[in-house]
């Protein structure tokens, strides 16, 4: 009897120790149950000991459609994105870059001059009245007109006199001329009616008498070029002094009467 009771505590120690025992499939498939678990809990924020369930999102991890712009996230002062790299390098760059289109646009917009270049006479035509003993001449003069500017420019209107005597004789207005290109030239052409009459009567004989050829007369020509870009306008003129022959018509192919200057007497 007393063996008996003595082996008792050996055979229950054993069972004990059989029931803790477990194979590796039970221990999966407790796993499983426990990552099963697991996933069934809400979305909760761990502050510390005592956890509460997000009030906003309510442990989906979503937050409600109509409330992205009224939620303000809380980002940890140490979060990298706080502190995005290369700030100096892309301001830097920026910096230059803005320089740089700034003086590209400056180089490009700046104003710059309009040249105006009298060419001479291309043609006169003559015409006598008798009864008046007046001279009519129809002289068409040439300009070059050279843009030195990188956009188009608009002859708005050209406007020319011619004097004779220290006598205005003609005048002419030519509007909506043409447009110029960016560093381009343009030769324009233009025709002031003259007359000479009146107290000049005597050019009539002048004008008219055969034993010569050539009946030159010295006229001053006055001419100004209205130019139009970006609403702005600028005016360029010229005086010159060109010969003219009363006696005929004329008219310059191949080449054309160069202009020249009357220099003041010398006293």
């Amino acid at each position: 009897m007393g063996k008996t009771f003595s082996h008792l505590p050996k055979l229950t120690s054993l069972y004990e120790n059989r029931d803790s025992l477990s194979s590796p499939l039970e221990d999966a498939q407790s796993e499983d149950g426990k990552a099963g678990d697991v996933s069934q809990f809400p979305y909760v924020e761990f502050t510390g000991r005592d956890s509460v369930t997000c009030p906003t999102c309510q442990g989906t991890g979503r937050i409600p459609r109509g409330q992205e712009n009224q939620l303000v996230a809380l980002i940890p002062y140490s979060d990298q994105r706080l502190r995005p790299r290369r700030t100096k390098l892309y301001v830097t760059a920026s910096v230059v870059l803005c320089l740089f289109l700034s003086s590209l646009a400056v180089f490009f917009l700046f104003p710059r001059s309009i040249d105006v270049s009298y060419v001479g006479v291309k043609s006169v035509f003559v015409n006598y009245d008798q009864e008046t003993r007046s001279v009519y001449l129809n002289i068409t003069n040439t300009l070059n007109i050279t843009n030195n500017n990188y956009y188009s420019v608009q002859v708005a209107n050209i406007t020319a006199q011619v004097q004779f005597a220290k006598t205005v004789i003609g005048k002419s207005r030519i509007s909506n001329m043409t447009a110029i290109g960016p560093l381009d030239m343009k030769q324009v052409d233009y025709m002031v009616p003259t007359i000479i009459a009146d107290e000049m009567s005597y050019m009539y004989d002048y004008c008219t008498l055969q034993t010569i050829k050539v009946h030159n007369i010295v006229v001053m020509m006055q001419v100004t070029v209205t130019t139009v870009y970006f609403g702005h306008a600028e005016q360029v003129s010229q005086e010159m002094y060109q010969y003219v022959d009363c006696g005929g018509n004329t008219t310059l192919i191949r080449g054309m009467t160069k202009p020249f200057v009357i220099s003041p007497p010398v006293v």
